[in-house]
């Protein structure tokens, strides 16, 4: 992997049409300048964010030889839907779709960055998500939403995607405030199905006003789902990871660089192995943190 910094190129507002969505689904394309083979992520923001979020990823991953492909959702603050909007109930499936939606434009995003058509491999598809982006992400993972019985809802995964990284992934729905219970149905996963291999990143200062657990209820994504999992705990971490979300965020409130540089590295060496199993990026990146004397996290794998 080059450690210099290739070029990168973005594409936005795509629009991808979306009937029944109410909207066109708006996405912003990046990729690097140059190389071909190049592998996909979508990435999935979190509540209130757009397509320009997460640029510390966004960029990084483009950077690192990914095409980044970021949708802007219905609770986008962009979009500014009221509140009483009839979709809004249904805004947590609807943004499944629209990561759905994504792949099945790729020839439009692809030919929306010039030079880019053919250098893409849509064999090696991840999706990457942060908060209600994480939970968005994990249905085509293979998570499912439990109903009002208990029983796993709709399987929304996509056979397409390969890997997944979930960033600050909320629990199970055993400890909602009434507020979530009552407001937020698809906070109730079941993780059982989440077969897909997937890195989860969880803030061990993580406190939820949304459910009356600790930081540890950011664990159970990877405690309640089976292998091939990897856990990166990042110690004194808040909700915004350090400012995945980006640099200077209104909702980063535990601003760190140096955290969200290993995420950066962490999450690329393991998309790498995850889509291309003999590349051993993954293994070396492991290998640094656990010889680390001052580490900014732990890992666990199962």
């Amino acid at each position: 992997m080059s450690h210099s910094n290739p070029t990168v190129l973005s594409a936005h507002p795509v629009v991808l049409p979306a009937p029944g969505r109410g909207e066109h689904l708006r996405v912003r394309v990046s990729a690097p300048a140059t190389g071909g083979g190049l592998p996909v992520i979508v990435l999935s923001h979190g509540f209130g964010s757009s397509m320009n979020g997460y640029a510390p990823l966004a960029d990084f991953w483009a950077a690192s030889g990914f095409v980044v492909l970021q949708p802007t959702h219905l609770d986008s603050r962009t979009l500014g839907l009221p509140a009483d909007d009839p979709r809004t109930p249904d805004i947590w499936r609807i943004r499944v779709q629209d990561l759905t939606r994504v792949l099945d434009g790729l020839d439009v995003l692809e030919a929306a960055v010039p030079g880019l058509a053919g250098r893409v491999d849509r064999d090696r598809v991840a999706v990457a998500g942060h908060s209600w982006g994480a939970q968005s992400a994990s249905a085509l993972l293979g998570a499912r939403v439990l109903d009002s019985a208990g029983l796993p809802g709709e399987d929304l995964s996509d056979p397409r995607v390969k890997a997944g990284v979930l960033l600050a992934l909320t629990g199970l729905g055993d400890a909602l405030v009434p507020f979530a219970a009552e407001n937020f149905p698809f906070m109730r996963p079941s993780f059982a199905g989440m077969t897909t291999p997937a890195l989860i990143v969880a803030g061990d200062n993580d406190q939820s006003h949304l459910s009356t657990r600790g930081p540890d209820w950011f664990v159970d994504p990877f405690l309640y789902s089976p292998a091939d999992k990897s856990l990166l705990t990042l110690f004194g971490a808040e909700h915004s990871l350090g400012g995945v979300s980006g640099y200077e965020a209104a909702e980063t409130t535990d601003e760190n660089p140096a955290r969200v540089a290993l995420i950066q590295h962490l999450t690329t060496a393991f998309l790498r192995s995850a889509l291309f199993p003999e590349d051993t990026a993954w293994k070396a990146a492991a290998t640094a943190l656990e010889q680390d004397p001052s580490p900014l996290g732990t890992l666990r794998s199962k």
